[in-house]
């Protein structure tokens, strides 16, 4: 059985060179920025992102966390939890000097890279607040789930088998979820911005957009 630790190696030798070019944070979400989003209801692992150059919101951030554990970092990956009227989000997690960052594959401009500023996980979600919306122009975002760390599946080959991917996202549904708004905060908030709205959708797929 081919080990999870082995992704670089199963690749040719022109995959290991682009591999290696993706050797910070930002190259990563370079990497994933330069692809199409799938708008498919498949999952896709790591390894099948990178050999197939497609990707929607989960397949991005476990290759981006796969990426991540090839240059040093833990394979952590977080769950952004809507109102109900959008779709979830995923996000793989790094920290530098203590402080976290984020990247993120997304059908919206403004859910994607975080550089590491952000002294808690609270503070890093709570920056998409206003990016986080659907088509109905209302803000979607209501809480988060603690880390996930990956390396707890390398015994089902996360980073080359598409067969633990249901698996993975059974247990992000299972894990400790915070809240971040209030009922009276959410009967609060106002609609997105018109400017905000449009910005944040250019170039999306809209095949792959949350229809509520």
């Amino acid at each position: 059985m081919i080990k999870t630790g082995s992704f670089k190696n199963i690749l040719n030798k022109r995959e290991r060179q682009i591999l290696s070019k993706l050797n910070s944070p930002f190259q990563i979400q370079a990497f994933l920025d330069s692809i199409p989003y799938s708008s498919e209801s498949i999952y896709r692992c790591p390894l099948k992102v990178f050999q197939d150059r497609i990707a929607h919101c989960f397949d991005g951030a476990l290759f981006a966390a796969a990426a991540l554990s090839q240059i040093g970092h833990s394979p952590l990956i977080l769950d952004m939890i809507p109102n109900g009227r959008d779709d979830d989000h995923l996000l793989a997690l790094y920290k530098q000097e203590g402080h976290w960052g984020a990247i993120a594959k997304s059908n919206f401009v403004g859910l994607r890279f975080r550089e590491p500023i952000f002294r808690s996980l609270r503070e890093l979600v709570l920056s998409y607040f206003e990016q986080y919306y659907n088509i109905e122009k209302e803000k979607t975002l209501r809480g988060y789930t603690m880390p996930l760390n990956l390396k707890t599946f390398d015994r089902y080959n996360w980073q080359i088998s598409d067969e633990c991917m249901e698996r993975i996202a059974q247990r992000l549904d299972e894990i400790k979820k915070y809240l971040l708004l209030t009922p009276t905060m959410i009967a609060g908030l106002s609609p997105v911005d018109e400017r905000l709205y449009k910005s944040g959708l250019e170039g999306s797929n809209v095949a792959g957009l949350y229809k509520p």
